[in-house]
């Protein structure tokens, strides 16, 4: 895979990676939320010397002061020091619990030491760390004793403040890392599902993949509604793209063999839903439209959708002329949609398709009916039945329908090893229900170049009043 491609899965997967973020930050903040505050604050006290001489006066000595440090340093840590401390406070928890949120340290050339202390509450760190300065101070006059000749002593230079934030927990730095979390959690998910992806996509290089030419890219529309899957009126803004797209279609069938174009084409898929009968009935259309002769076969003798898809009556059909009860003569039907289309319907379902399909009969029907129209043949999905490798067998060539994002690259794999093993030829695949938006969406798509071209002066409305084309969706 390439990098466009895995740009393109994070786009894909925009949504996932959004809510994981989201979640990360939810955590976060629940987090630091459950947390009991701990506060901190610092005190600082001057360490003082004074040195009595003979005549019983003092004298302040800062070079004792400053040897002196060191010793108070290593002192301050006493059990001794916590316990006075934690008698001026009237504390109840041990000493050494009280010393291990107690930290000394000497700013570096001064006689200076800074306690910070650590609590639950404001008032309860301020009121260690200054009770801590006297607790020192006590114990070092016991160890110095009164007869020492230097006396030194603990001057509370800048007593503690009340903070008034926490340092513990930081709620910003925690929403920062649980975002910064959840993000690289939703792009390492949406890099494993992309590499991982087997479906297929417009914005792969299918041709490449499959060795097989993309005769047709059809975009998705949600202008149809009810259970027809035609639009018989003129063309709007949003069919407009879907009727570029199969008039593409039939440009591209046309010049495949100049000399020699498919006349019997089947039109299968992969797996049920991926939309052949739609693009069936649609492609016969726009062939009408063009004033040729199609004719329009619902070669699916066991689901068959053709007749409800174009608003006829079943009855009679393929069926009924395969086994001599019907001539097709009196079997195909006009469709009110356009003078050129007859549609054969599948008529009885027979309880053995495959050989039905597969007869001489049918291999005759299909040519005397190519002597006069282009057909084209619903068929089942490759993979459910043979039905469709057995057409195939008796046409000019099948049209692979796939579903983009929901049939992966084994089914069509699998389809199209299906047709080698009959000698049947695959013309092409056809894209549909491709994505007009979004990472999944067709550069080559219809839709990108009709949006283009009808935001000319008056080219919208007259594309949509002069085009008249169906629109496919899944069968």
């Amino acid at each position: 895979m390439e990098l466009r491609d895995y740009l393109r899965g994070l786009r894909r997967h925009w949504l996932a990676i959004t809510l994981m973020t989201l979640i990360g930050v939810g955590t976060a903040y629940g987090w630091s939320l459950l947390q009991t505050p701990v506060y901190e604050a610092t005190a600082s006290g001057l360490v003082q010397a004074k040195t009595a001489y003979e005549n019983g006066q003092l004298f302040s000595d800062d070079s004792s002061a400053r040897v002196k440090v060191p010793t108070l340093l290593e002192m301050a840590g006493w059990e001794e020091v916590a316990e006075r401390a934690i008698d001026e406070l009237g504390l109840t928890a041990s000493p050494e619990s009280v010393a291990a949120r107690i930290t000394v340290e000497n700013p570096q050339g001064t006689s200076i030491i800074r306690f910070t202390a650590r609590a639950n509450t404001p008032q309860d760190a301020a009121a260690l760390a200054q009770a801590w300065i006297g607790a020192l101070a006590a114990t070092n006059a016991v160890v110095d004793g009164k007869d020492s000749p230097t006396q030194i002593s603990i001057y509370s230079a800048a007593a503690a403040t009340v903070p008034s934030t926490p340092v513990f927990p930081d709620t910003r730095t925690a929403l920062i890392v649980g975002g910064v979390l959840g993000l690289g959690a939703g792009v390492a998910f949406a890099l494993i599902r992309t590499a991982s992806d087997r479906r297929v996509r417009a914005t792969d290089d299918v041709e490449a993949k499959l060795q097989v030419p993309v005769m047709g890219t059809i975009p998705a529309s949600a202008a149809l509604t009810g259970t027809s899957k035609l639009l018989t009126g003129a063309a709007d803004d949003r069919t407009f793209p879907v009727a570029e797209a199969l008039r593409s279609l039939r440009t591209n069938l046309r010049f495949m063999d100049v000399d020699n174009p498919p006349r019997k084409i089947v039109v299968t898929s992969p797996l049920p839903g991926d939309g052949k009968s739609t693009v069936a009935c649609n492609l016969a259309l726009t062939l009408a439209r063009s004033g040729e002769a199609v004719v329009l076969i619902d070669g699916d003798l066991r689901r068959p959708t053709v007749a409800i898809n174009l608003g006829l009556p079943g009855g009679a059909g393929l069926s009924d002329v395969l086994t001599g009860r019907a001539p097709v003569v009196d079997v195909l039907q006009r469709t009110p949609h356009d003078a050129h289309l007859l549609v054969l319907a599948a008529g009885t379902i027979p309880p053995n398709p495959s050989e039905v399909l597969g007869s001489v009969r049918m291999r005759q029907l299909l040519d005397d009916l190519a002597k006069h129209a282009t057909l084209i043949i619903d068929a089942p999905p490759l993979l459910a039945v043979t039905d469709s490798a057995v057409l195939t067998q008796q046409a000019d060539g099948a049209l692979l329908v796939v579903g983009v994002g929901k049939t992966n690259y084994d089914f069509v794999e699998k389809s199209l090893d299906a047709l080698r093993k009959v000698n049947g030829r695959a013309l092409g695949l056809v894209l549909n229900k491709v994505p007009a938006k979004g990472g999944d969406a067709s550069p080559y798509a219809a839709a990108a170049y009709a949006q283009g071209y009808s935001e000319g002066k008056g080219s919208k409305r007259s594309a949509a009043r002069s085009t008249r084309s169906p629109t496919p969706e899944s069968a």
